[in-house]
């Protein structure tokens, strides 16, 4: 018996704390004008952003938004296929622009609640997924 609550008492726990750590971050996205990627594509690629943003703690994601099509060159190209490092070529890359607030607390290397702009670039090859390359000032 005594197993059994301590097993309840346990799963108990980790739904709490799975609960209270998860946090999603919902913004407009500010697509542009772009004849390379559909909407659907942008989507995609926000996604990745989104998520990796949940994760910076007491954040406040004000604006996301996509820069260009002139990201996507050929230097930017090789820059991502330089930061893999591996098999994959990949042959377009995305780049979003965000602006956010830091925790009022600061944390790390933020100054506590001071306005941020970072820059977000991912990369896919032909037909592939988004992969979220780099992203910062």
């Amino acid at each position: 018996m005594m197993k059994k609550i301590a097993f309840v008492l346990a799963l108990m726990m980790v739904f709490v704390f799975t609960a209270c750590t998860s946090k999603t971050v919902t913004v407009d996205v500010d697509y542009g004008d772009s004849r390379l990627y559909s909407k659907e594509d942008m989507d995609t690629a926000a996604k990745i952003i989104l998520e990796e943003f949940a994760q910076m703690k007491g954040a406040e994601l004000q604006s996301l938004n996509y820069t260009s099509d002139e990201c996507n060159s050929q230097e930017n190209i090789d820059w991502m296929n330089d930061l893999a490092n591996r098999e994959v070529q990949y042959t377009q890359c995305i780049e979003f622009a965000s602006k956010f607030r830091s925790p009022e607390e600061g944390g790390g290397s933020w100054i506590p609640d001071s306005e941020y702009n970072w820059h977000w670039w991912l990369a896919r090859a032909d037909g592939g997924e988004w992969e979220l390359m780099t992203f910062g000032y």
